[in-house]
């Protein structure tokens, strides 16, 4: 099967993260007689520091006429130390969601039992936590109109939500709960908000095409809670933009670290996969930053494609460098393996298609050998 992927690199770790997604899927075209194909375009500080724009039209176009996008990471802190600044980093992934109308982010949150010992909460808490957000991604406060009085006194941001954004995001997030544990929670303020009350509305609707799949409400004080308290609880959770932003970055560190966890953006056209973390500008061209969310974005991506087997073959390769240790500075401080390590390891347990619980595989590693 042929593919074109389009790349954004992006800012700080993302170019080094990125790379070794595209080390994997080498691995897995060779692997799987596949066949994919790059184009390289300009996004965020980047894209401002060569262009003076954060998302130049060249990229949009060249993300219109791929399979799919894979994007490394966004921003730097001169940017973010500046709230003066007109033209931000960040402006270029709001109007490329805007523009390939990706209106729903799925961030799947899973743990590593070698590495609950990392994560803040208790092993016990971490049993069986598996659970996967829907974020709907071009609506609400983040796009609503914005007003600043002119002596800078006072401001406001609309949060407005119309039935169909709510439809589109609410329809994938229950067909998605139909094929896992058929439970779905919605995230919401109702008891505040009108929009909340709108989205309420709309997924009681919804839910009656859907009978199998058992629905509950939860304000987001009381979910940014159970997140902590009891995350084995969820299955589905779909939640409007700026809570889901909130609760997804919170659920994040059930799994011990950032760097671990991908994510896609789905629309009607493409879909674009990323890692959950920031640009880490203070790591980048060091070698040292955690690729596996980069990398386990890749294996989202190939499920985009229904390649199942090979996104599979993906997992089972990281599952197998952290079973084993070959683990990045986030995850251990002294003993670690640089990023592009963990991408030659998980590029060559994939060549050699190994089980992911042969630990007595000799694996190589720039040019040596691990035992």
């Amino acid at each position: 099967m042929e593919k074109k992927i389009a790349v954004i690199l992006g800012d700080g770790i993302g170019p080094e993260v990125t790379q070794q997604s595209i080390k994997v899927l080498n691995a897995i075209a060779q692997r799987f007689g596949h066949s994919f194909s790059y184009s390289f375009g300009l996004m965020g500080a980047d894209a401002i520091d060569k262009t003076g724009n954060p998302l130049p039209d060249e990229t949009i176009e060249t993300c219109l006429q791929s399979d799919a996008i894979l994007f490394g990471a966004i921003g730097h802190p001169k940017y973010d130390n500046d709230p003066t600044a007109k033209v931000r980093p960040e402006q270029g992934l709001l109007r490329l969601r805007k523009e390939l109308q990706l209106f729903a982010n799925i961030r799947p949150i899973s743990t590593y039992s070698s590495l609950q010992h990392l994560s803040p909460l208790k092993s016990k808490q971490l049993k069986g936590v598996d659970f996967i957000i829907f974020r709907e991604l071009t609506g609400g406060i983040y796009f609503g109109k914005k007003e600043l009085s002119e002596d800078g006194s006072y401001a406001s941001d609309l949060c407005s939500y119309s039935k169909e954004e709510i439809e589109r995001v609410s329809h994938l997030a229950f067909q998605y709960a139909q094929k896992r544990r058929k439970k779905l929670t919605l995230v919401d303020k109702a008891n505040v908000l009108e929009t909340s009350r709108l989205w309420r509305k709309i997924v009681q609707e919804i839910a009656a095409q859907y009978s199998d799949v058992a629905v509950d409400y939860m304000f987001v004080d009381n979910a940014a809670m159970q997140i902590i308290l009891n995350p084995a609880q969820f299955d589905v959770v779909l939640t409007e933009n700026m809570f889901g932003d909130i609760v997804s970055d919170e659920a994040s560190v059930l799994s011990g670290s950032l760097g671990l966890l991908p994510s896609a953006s789905v629309g009607n056209k493409t879909a674009l996969f990323e890692p959950i973390h920031g640009s880490y500008p203070q790591a980048a061209g060091k070698d040292i930053a955690n690729p596996l969310g980069s990398i386990l974005s890749a294996a989202m991506l190939l499920d985009h494609f229904q390649m199942n087997k090979e996104a599979a073959a993906v997992r089972e390769a990281v599952g197998w460098t952290l079973a084993n240790g070959f683990v990045s500075k986030d995850i251990d401080a002294i003993n670690n393996y640089s990023t592009t390590a963990i991408g030659d390891l998980i590029m060559d347990h994939i060549e050699r298609n190994a089980d992911s619980d042969n630990s007595n595989d000799n694996a190589t590693l720039n040019r040596s050998t691990i035992i």
